[in-house]
């Protein structure tokens, strides 16, 4: 599956984006889906993640993060979303998304088995 992220880019501290994620053919709704971010100099971390739709659509967040955080899909199921508030400089980063199959939980880098291309988030004090 392709997955492309979108949605980024400059927004105030305190401020408010909203990512999104889609799939090429496959529907999205049968993967795990993670959002991981990676600021200049850093290793990739995860941000939030969301089981299938046949699991539940359950969602994890970082404990960074959490409070600040929604990750949810579409009603079509095939674009998964991640809304963030709050947001601080220190959230700047290149954001991406990643699917996982069965019962990897794309939580981690090495679990998941497909990547987009990031999309950059910028953060101004």
């Amino acid at each position: 599956v392709q997955l492309q992220a979108s949605g980024g880019g400059l927004v105030q501290a305190g401020g408010s984006l909203r990512l999104s994620c889609a799939a090429s053919a496959r529907a999205l709704r049968v993967y795990n889906v993670g959002w991981f971010r990676q600021a200049p100099g850093e290793e990739r971390n995860f941000v939030a993640a969301v089981t299938s739709t046949w699991s539940g659509s359950r969602p994890s967040y970082a404990d960074s993060m959490k409070g600040r955080l929604a990750v949810f899909r579409d009603v079509t199921e095939n674009t998964v979303f991640l809304q963030m508030n709050s947001l601080k400089p220190e959230d700047t980063a290149v954001y991406y998304c990643a699917a996982a199959l069965s019962d990897r939980l794309c939580t981690t880098v090495v679990d998941c088995d497909y990547w987009g291309h990031g999309t950059l988030v910028t953060v101004s004090s």
